[in-house]
């Protein structure tokens, strides 16, 4: 039987503000335990909650920006149940009337080594409280309760049920987690809980309507673990049905140690949290004037660049997406190409998606931390256009950028002179490397001369060992085709 999978993701993204929700407590990182909750937070006899202003914005804010309704008027509500990090018993959120609805992300994915577009479209963002959290580790065999995350402002961000495969959702994930730091609403720091995901899903029989039974795999805050977690729980489902069992609806957590799933508690139903309104809340309003501030103080989006690049620069969509991934990337593209000028941009993106990103990643920084300046990635885009150095020795002179980390806009071509790297073009300099390497290689040249087309790669390699890897590649290439030609 085929199958076809269903998965719905809930997102929950803390937002940026210096204090609580509902209370003036700090929601900075790191403190001892309980040392950032006040009574509001403890749920002390008297207290009452005061709405935090910059959560609201930050909620309108991502609302605008995917193109979602935003409520003139949405409601509080208490969602019941019973926990030791909940110091009140419930937890204030939104349950009928959000404060965002609607709305669409749009971004690529891969998959079967194909990059792939998708949009997928939300059901609604909700403003909530997060609990405490419970500890169970170095605590003598109890567990510990911190209530410093108790009160925490949360957007909530819920997508349709429209994903169907763990890349889908990982690439739906990834574009989220970039909009909301582009935004400056989130963090985005998944180790420290900002950017949490919980995936719901499901298998159906495929042309089956009816959703099969689902199951939601909670707090995943690591894309590949989000990966792993999806393709064992589709797994895990499939086998279940077909040995005969049937699929339970519940909560499960993704062991990454073991690289599975495994059941926490059978899953509440919305009528089983008891959903009212908060009475100690009056409804929220949102008006135009508020709508109009924030959107007078939003950066611009990356949709709209993402345009613009393709447009000013004809660069392919999935290049866009990948240069719009975050503010700083952004950025420093657009001052290598005002520096390198508009004909090096397609040049400026394959280096910022190849070896810039590559290096980024196995130094573990950010764009903005890179010790290569934009107008020395630019130098040496011009040295690579007008013949100066080749890209080999392009690859070596950024690693030599990289590694001296100085402020000195003609850096590249300083190193290029100090350790000779000019490209060899000069025709007599050429045809001595390449009688000697002809001569010592006869039987590539037989190979070439019977149609293999690759022979002539040995030789052009010969040749860039014997130049210390200096010569033009593209002039080599003629001559050595010429040569043999002519035998």
């Amino acid at each position: 039987m085929e199958w076809e999978v269903v998965i719905g993701l809930e997102t929950h993204v803390q937002l940026t503000t210096a204090s609580k929700i509902f209370s003036g407590a700090s929601t900075a990182f790191g403190a001892s335990p309980n040392t950032q909750a006040c009574a509001v937070d403890l749920a002390l006899p008297g207290v009452l909650p005061v709405m935090n202003r910059g959560a609201v914005e930050r909620a309108i804010a991502f609302g605008l920006a995917i193109g979602a309704q935003v409520a003139p008027l949405s409601v509080f509500a208490r969602k019941n149940y019973f926990y030791p990090d909940l110091p009140k018993g419930y937890q204030i959120s939104q349950y009928e009337l959000p404060v965002v609805v609607g709305g669409a992300l749009s971004f690529f994915y891969q998959q079967d080594g194909k990059q792939q577009e998708m949009t997928v479209n939300l059901t609604r963002a909700h403003l909530e409280e997060d609990a405490g959290k419970s500890l169970h580790e170095d605590y003598h065999g109890m567990s510990g309760i911190d209530l410093n995350r108790a009160g925490t402002p949360l957007l909530e961000i819920v997508t349709e049920p429209e994903m169907r495969s763990a890349a889908q959702a990982v690439g739906y994930a990834r574009a989220l987690h970039a909009l909301v730091t582009w935004l400056g609403i989130c963090d985005g720091n998944m180790q420290e809980g900002s950017f949490r995901c919980d995936a719901n899903v499901s298998v159906r029989p495929k042309g089956q309507k009816e959703f099969g039974t689902r199951c939601e795999i909670k707090n995943l805050n690591s894309f590949r673990f989000m990966e792993d977690a999806i393709n064992y729980e589709v797994r895990r489902q499939i086998e279940l049905i077909e040995d005969g069992g049937k699929v339970v609806q519940a909560t499960r957590l993704y062991d990454p140690d073991k690289r599975e799933t495994r059941e926490m508690r059978t899953k509440e139903d919305a009528q089983d949290y008891r959903y009212f309104p908060d009475p100690d809340l009056p409804p929220l309003v949102i008006t135009p004037d508020m709508m109009a501030r924030v959107q007078a103080g939003m950066p611009e989006l990356p949709s709209a660049i993402r345009a613009r690049l393709c447009q000013d620069y004809g660069l392919p969509a999935y290049d866009a997406s990948v240069l719009t991934q975050s503010r700083a990337m952004a950025n420093y593209f657009g001052a290598v190409v005002e520096a390198a000028g508009p004909a090096h941009a397609k040049a400026a993106a394959n280096w910022l998606m190849g070896e810039v990103s590559s290096s980024l990643n196995r130094a573990g920084i950010d764009i903005d931390a890179m010790p290569v300046r934009p107008a020395q990635l630019a130098q040496m885009l011009l040295r690579i256009a007008d013949g100066t150095i080749n890209q080999k020795i392009a690859k070596e002179l950024f690693a030599a950028l990289w590694e001296a980390n100085r402020e000195e806009a003609n850096l590249a071509d300083h190193i290029i002179a100090e350790r000779g790297w000019k490209q060899i073009s000069d025709s007599g300099a050429l045809e001595a490397i390449v009688d000697s390497v002809l001569a010592a290689n006869p039987k590539s040249i037989e190979q070439y001369k019977a149609g293999k087309e690759q022979a002539i790669n040995a030789l052009i390699g010969q040749a860039m060992k014997a130049s210390k890897g200096q010569a033009n590649p593209a002039q080599l290439t003629e001559m050595f085709k010429s040569r043999i030609a002519g035998m």
